[in-house]
């Protein structure tokens, strides 16, 4: 079995670069792979691997400067969600492109899970979620808008053009584990919004928390691991990914004429070049070459 660490911090990190070397070479020794990410604001990232390597890595980011009141969620896996370990220097540890915003200095109210529902069933609460059109359109909650950004830093210029819808309500906000809403309810309160709220820990701590029949989520919530989707109770949902798009496709989506396995689905189809999916076939090619072999091949998962 496997313990998933999913994680965020925002801090003043003077020199990013210098923490890479030892964090990248602990998970290493400890058997951990995923992805985090560092810059100056902090850090960011999901990892697995066995328990105690899990720990381990845990304790040495509390151990980093400003990082003790660190937080994060877990979950479990059968299989192993990432092929290798990667530690990467950003400019921002979640991209919105937005210089002024300082998570640091204030954000909106946070929100635990067993309040949520109340807040969002009120009239005067407008929802919104902050999260990529992908990721929303398998999953999201009762009523919220979908601003249908293809990435976050599409947010601001979207409340740009949409700020008038919002006048005299309460604002209410949530991603997958809270990392966007510490910068969007940020942002909002500089536009002069007064009152903004935020799930804390996101969709997933809600579905831990939260029992199906008491819940005002709808579908399943995209994960950025080999699990794709999870839904309440952090059961891994139906869904797969489409390598050619990295979207998520279900079971009957592989039956569409449009499908052909690491190369394209009804998505994608259309978005791609003959030369992308000659390269992807590729791709594919080497990937069933490794199988055959019993190896893993590091494009065939995250």
């Amino acid at each position: 079995m496997y313990t998933i660490a999913a994680l965020y911090h925002f801090t003043r990190f003077a020199d990013p670069a210098a923490l890479k070397p030892a964090l990248l070479q602990l998970c290493l020794d400890q058997g951990v792979t995923g992805t985090l990410l560092l810059a100056g604001e902090g850090i960011n990232g999901t990892i697995a691997g066995p328990r105690a390597g899990i720990d381990a890595v845990l304790a040495h980011v509390r151990a980093l400067p400003g990082c003790a009141g660190l937080e994060w969620k877990e979950a479990t896996a059968s299989h192993p969600p990432f092929a290798r370990m990667k530690v990467r220097l950003k400019r921002e540890i979640v991209t919105m492109g937005q210089p002024d915003v300082d998570p640091r200095a204030r954000v909106g109210h946070y929100v635990e899970p067993h309040d949520w529902n109340d807040l969002i069933r009120s009239p005067d609460v407008a929802v919104i979620d902050t999260r990529n059109d992908y990721e929303v359109a398998i999953g999201t909650f009762e009523g919220a808008i979908d601003p249908e950004t293809s990435s976050f830093r599409d947010f601001p210029a979207w409340w740009e053009a949409n700020k008038e819808r919002f006048h005299n309500k309460r604002v209410a906000m949530f991603c997958t584990g809270g990392i966007r809403c510490e910068k969007s309810t940020n942002f909002l309160l500089g536009q002069g919004v007064e009152d903004v709220y935020h799930l804390k820990g996101g969709i997933l701590r809600y579905l831990e928390e939260i029992p199906a029949e008491d819940s005002s989520w709808q579908g399943e919530c995209f994960v950025f691991d080999n699990r794709v989707s999870v839904g309440h109770g952090l059961r891994e949902g139906p869904h797969d990914l489409c390598h050619g798009c990295r979207r998520p496709i279900l079971p009957a989506d592989k039956l569409r004429p449009e499908y052909e396995a690491g190369v394209s689905c009804h998505q994608c189809i259309d978005e791609t070049s003959a030369e992308d999916k000659a390269r992807f076939r590729e791709r594919q090619k080497q990937i069933a070459l490794a199988r055959s072999r019993g190896e893993a091949h590091l494009a065939g998962q995250n």
